[in-house]
This record gives structure tokens, sequence and C-alpha cells, in this order.
């Protein structure tokens, strides 16, 4: 396990992501549907607001420079 781990960090950001969500999915064996539905509606109701123009989105880049400065200092 520790190998797999250590390989798994080699791995370019995007990669890591995958792999950490694909095994996060890996746990969650219980499917709820209302709780499926009410995200999907979330989603929906977000991509609407954003289209809509009531809503701004940050770019990701200058939201994480903001949380390392502010969170973590750097």
């Amino acid at each position: 396990m520790d190998q797999l781990i250590d390989e798994a960090l080699l791995l370019p950001e995007g990669q890591r992501a995958e792999v950490a969500t694909r095994l996060l999915e890996s746990l969650d064996t219980a499917q709820d549907e209302e709780v499926d539905a009410a995200w999907a509606a979330e989603i929906e109701r977000r991509c609407a607001d954003r289209d809509s123009g009531r809503t701004v989105g940050t770019d990701w880049e200058d939201f994480r420079r903001r949380v390392d400065s502010e969170i973590f200092g750097r």
C-alpha cells in the first residue's frame, strides 16, 4: 500500500485528483436517490444562476492564490 501511495503522489495534480475521486466513490456503496436528485437540482440551479449573471464565479488560480495567502500564509 505504501508503494502504491508513493507512486500515486508522483502523478500530476489532475491525475491525483482523479485517483482520489475514484477511491472516494468506491467507498460510497449506498446510493441515495433523493440525495442524488437534490444535488442534481442544486447543480442546475447554480448553473442557471451563473448563466443568467445572478452570480459571478472566481478564476481558480486567483482563488487558489488567495487561499494560499490568507489561510496558509504563503
